[in-house]
């Protein structure tokens, strides 16, 4: 790393970094120009030949040594360079975010599969998973409110290793989360005109062109700027709350009138301790997860410290009563029998619509269901950019990663490489098993490599506590001993549902194949995180400097 050579290394150094292809090579070009400037100031300089200013290697060594250098912890919004990404994201956004992010009316539909003993499981899971992520991102994002977020906390905690593999394990994971969300918003549109296109509820080709479709149009609004992209987020929020009002209110209705489908005893809460019942409980926790999203975003968030902990309070309640409060409506109006996991909230509108007299409610739904999770896509798609974003800005991944859009200001290569390599997962989802298969497939990897960035996040929480708290951070209740074993509970659990995530689903037909695509393809993805970062600290050490740097080190 820089550490301490001596003046001539240093100056063979500058000259090397300094000396870039173009002035405009990207954002990191103008940060390093930025910081050179102050090292100008701090410790004398000359003029070299191409017309920039170089420092003099006769100066104080002492003032250079005193120079911080770029890393992820310094504030990009506010550094002194205009080429930044711009604070457009206000209270109201960021509620919206927690919302879209927070709510995937898929597994209301999943749960109510399960039967009532998934309400036990959905406050488990609240109590077990979401209240100790969401205490653990409170603190730790008014503790250090940078861009990138989890990337920024684990690379604090543990240093450049665990920063960089829990941002790539996180953004990989949004690999398989796009085809097993767009899978559903497709299965959801069908019911729109169910009589016209309802041959198309097991082709495949329907759903790639759909996610593919969707993919593209989401990507396309983020690259030309958040400002632009949060509008998909914010309605896709909207859109998500008013089919669970809707199905909430009918279900209530279809029990006034007819009773419940499901019986609600004692016995039917108790969640069953059968083994691929527990597997289940895996899929809940997951739910649950998306919280944290919003503080990859840190510097684009106004008055961040103060909008973050209320909006995702509001947000928490919000995510909590909508799970609880649709399984239970689902239920009264259908028995667990009847839905399923793909179609099983807008199944339960059309028959409970049916029952009611209210045959007209259906296509709307279908529209907002499906609206909605094209919008949950986009909020993901633009928050986990930020991740290799700000890796890209370290130098741990190429340094086109770190790269603005020079009119948007947004992290468009980082985008764009998402699309391509979602666009690969979706027609991968589809190889050898049936669309459920694949659904089932693309939810079990995306749990697993979802999960281990909530290990670091953890675990950083409770190495973290050992550093000072300023007034302006909001601490869990309790102090640094209940804040750890807040932790200890988030982690031990985030374990248990990783392990439980590598069972495939009972009626996955080719139990070994998806196992194999599983275990396989979340492998895959840590091995090829480990090289490239791998390949990024080569760059960043001194192990292939240019030759005026070897020459000027000594030995």
């Amino acid at each position: 790393m820089w550490g301490q050579p001596p003046p001539a290394v240093r100056r063979a150094k500058l000259e090397w970094v300094f000396a870039g292809p173009t002035p405009r090579h990207f954002h990191l070009a103008a940060r390093c120009r930025s910081m050179f400037r102050s090292v100008s100031t701090v410790a004398g300089s000359q003029p070299d030949p191409g017309g920039s200013r170089l420092p003099d290697p006769n100066a104080d060594v002492d003032a250079l040594n005193r120079i911080s250098f770029p890393s992820s912890g310094v504030s990009i919004a506010e550094a002194d360079n205009p080429d930044r990404p711009k604070r457009v994201l206000g209270f109201r956004d960021l509620v919206l975010f927690y919302v879209v992010t927070g709510i995937s009316l898929r597994w209301i539909a999943t749960a109510a599969a399960a039967g009532p003993s998934s309400i036990v499981i959905w406050i488990g899971a609240w109590l077990c998973f979401y209240t100790p992520l969401a205490l653990s991102v409170l603190e730790l994002s008014s503790r250090y409110p940078n861009e990138g977020g989890l990337y920024v906390w684990s690379k604090r905690a543990f240093g450049d290793f665990s920063g960089f593999m829990s941002a790539w394990t996180y953004w990989t994971s949004n690999l398989p989360y796009f085809p097993a969300v767009l899978y559903f918003a497709a299965s959801n549109i069908l019911f729109m005109r169910q009589a016209a296109w309802g041959h198309l509820t097991n082709n495949a080709s329907f759903y790639i062109v759909f996610s593919l479709l969707t993919l593209s149009a989401a990507t396309l609004m983020n690259i030309v700027g958040l400002d632009v992209g949060k509008w998909l987020h914010n309605i896709g929020a909207l859109a998500m709350w008013i089919p669970v009002g809707i199905v909430i209110v009918m279900g209530l209705i279809a029990w006034h009138r007819y009773g419940s489908a499901t019986s609600f005893t004692l016995h039917s809460l108790t969640p069953s301790t059968h083994f691929n019942d527990i597997i289940f409980w895996s899929v809940l926790t997951f739910a649950f997860g998306g919280c944290e999203t919003a503080s990859f975003m840190g510097e684009e968030i106004k008055n961040p410290r103060r909008s973050i902990p209320f909006a995702l309070l509001f947000g928490g309640v919000t995510v909590t009563l909508c799970y609880i409060l649709g399984t239970a409506a689902i239920l009264l109006a259908l028995p667990s029998s009847e839905v399923s996991n793909l179609q099983g909230l807008v199944q339960a509108i059309s028959k409970t619509a049916s029952r009611v007299g209210f045959p007209g409610v259906l296509p709307v739904a279908a529209f907002l269901i499906a609206l909605s999770n094209i919008g949950a896509a986009g909020a993901y798609l633009a928050a986990v950019a930020r991740l290799p974003f700000v890796a890209g800005l370290d130098c741990f991944l190429p340094p086109a990663f770190g790269a603005l859009h020079p009119r948007w200001k947004t992290p468009w290569v980082a985008l764009l490489t998402q699309f391509v390599l979602g666009a690969v997962f979706i027609f991968l989802g589809q190889a050898g098993t049936s669309v459920k298969g694949a659904y089932d497939v693309l939810v079990s990897m995306g749990v697993i490599v979802y999960f281990i960035p909530y290990l670091y996040l953890f675990a950083a929480m409770i190495k973290l506590q050992r550093e000072p708290a300023g007034p302006e951070v909001i601490r869990v209740p309790g102090g640094s001993s209940v804040a750890k074993l807040v932790a200890i509970l988030g982690f031990t659990t985030t374990a248990l549902t990783i392990a439980l995530s590598l069972i495939p689903q009972p009626d996955e037909p080719n139990k070994p194949l998806a196992l194999l695509k599983i275990v396989g393809g979340t492998g895959a993805l840590l091995l090829v995180g480990v090289g490239i970062y791998l390949a990024g600290k080569k760059r960043t050490m001194w192990g292939q400097p240019p030759p005026a740097v070897r020459r000027a080190m000594p030995g």
